[in-house]
């Protein structure tokens, strides 16, 4: 603060304070351990600091005023944007209020440099600070929505792998741990070993497309639609890579269940017999992505069945019109001599699968609902309104 109104040392002191919030506002922040708050919130308590204590000619902020108000603002913006929930407000209100009494500093402390003008100054100094206020609050919220929709997508993302994992890769590894016990069971025939093998060498290798299909959806998008610039067909998305997969569905549910009945549950029932009814008025019901969730239910089921039914010996896949155009889903089992389940259970594991796709089949409008069937066994039943 001076004490004589000396012109060299107050052009020194308003030109130090215009520059100290030129460089404050081009400068990226935080830089080493000083981040945007501290810094700008300096420069607010200098400028009013100044404001207060200017004791210099008045004529002379006029020439280094309107480069230090320009800082402000642009600093002002920056707060606004980039400073924390918890931060802006103070941080913020302090800017502004550097900014509007900017003016001032021509009568403050000397009334007759035209207290009047410095009014006027203030009051035309409002509409461009609450204009750039407005912008970076404007924008404030623009980024916060585009981080939420970030984060939804890659929340959105990991389900979408861990649906993958949990529908198609565990079912794999089930039938692949269920063949090695049963391997492992006395008196088998000469030629059982070699279709064991087999089968396992083909449950591994559809594991193995699962999970290159799972990795080809993490990697960076090419670009929208296929490579021609047409959009996909309905029952097929293309991957990341470039490849085109087909979407599972309704009409390849005889395949599963007969794959199903031919690796068999594990059990010492042997192979339960299994299999599909699907009524020809079904076709093309669905759209792509309910016949997705369709697919994934019985797969969901015969899981279950593998690991909780082992000895089954009945094991029948349903599909059939419901009322109001809907598509009526049952996958049923006898339960056999025991329901005692083949796989011992690991800590934690489990209990998700059927609650993921109660969440799914709710998503398009339809219910699923399991429980104990009649006279025995087990019942998932899933209902799909139609597209």
């Amino acid at each position: 603060m001076l004490a004589q109104p000396d012109a060299r040392a107050a052009a020194a002191l308003l030109a130090l304070t215009a520059a100290f919030a030129a460089v404050v506002a081009l400068l990226p922040w935080p830089a080493g351990r000083i981040t945007l708050g501290a810094a700008v919130g300096a420069v607010a308590g200098a400028s009013l600091l100044v404001d207060l204590g200017y004791p210099g000619p008045y004529r002379l902020p006029a020439f280094w005023l309107p480069f230090e108000w320009l800082a402000l603002l642009g600093l002002l913006f920056r707060a606004v944007r980039g400073l924390s929930d918890r931060r802006v407000g103070p941080v913020g209100g302090l800017l502004g209020l550097a900014a509007v009494l900017l003016p001032l500093r021509f009568s403050l402390r000397t009334p007759q440099g035209g207290a009047a003008w410095s009014v006027v100054g203030v009051l035309l100094s409002l509409l461009p600070l609450l204009g750039v206020a407005g912008a970076a609050l404007y924008l404030r919220v623009l980024d916060a929505r585009r981080e939420r929709a970030v984060a939804r997508a890659r929340r959105e993302q990991r389900l979408e792998v861990a649906r993958g994992l949990h529908d198609f890769v565990a079912h794999e590894i089930t039938g692949i741990v269920l063949e090695a016990q049963a391997g492992q069971l006395p008196d088998q025939e000469p030629g059982e070993t070699a279709a064991l093998l087999r089968r396992l060498e083909e449950a591994g290798l559809r594991a193995l497309d699962s999970m290159d299909e799972m990795v080809g959806a993490l990697r960076e998008p090419g670009g929208e639609g296929g490579r021609d610039g047409r959009s996909d067909p309905p029952d097929r998305e293309e991957r990341a890579d470039g490849a085109t997969t087909r979407r599972l569905g309704l009409a390849d549910l005889p395949e599963l269940v007969t794959r199903f009945g031919a690796t068999g549950a594990g059990g010492t029932a042997g192979v339960p017999r299994a299999t599909a009814e699907l009524a020809p008025e079904t076709a093309g019901r669905l759209s792509a992505e309910a016949e997705a969730t369709a697919y994934a239910v019985v797969l969901e089921a015969l899981t279950n069945i593998r690991r909780h039914a082992p000895q089954a010996t009945e094991v029948t896949v349903r599909v059939a019109p419901g009322t109001d155009g809907t598509v009526e889903l049952t996958v049923t089992d006898d339960g056999g001599p025991s329901r005692r389940p083949l796989l011992r259970r690991r800590p934690g594991a489990g209990g998700t699968g059927l609650a993921g796709l109660t969440a799914r089949a709710a998503a398009h409008g339809g219910s699923l609902t399991a429980g104990p069937g009649t006279p025995a066994g087990w019942r998932v039943s899933c209902s799909l309104p139609g597209r």
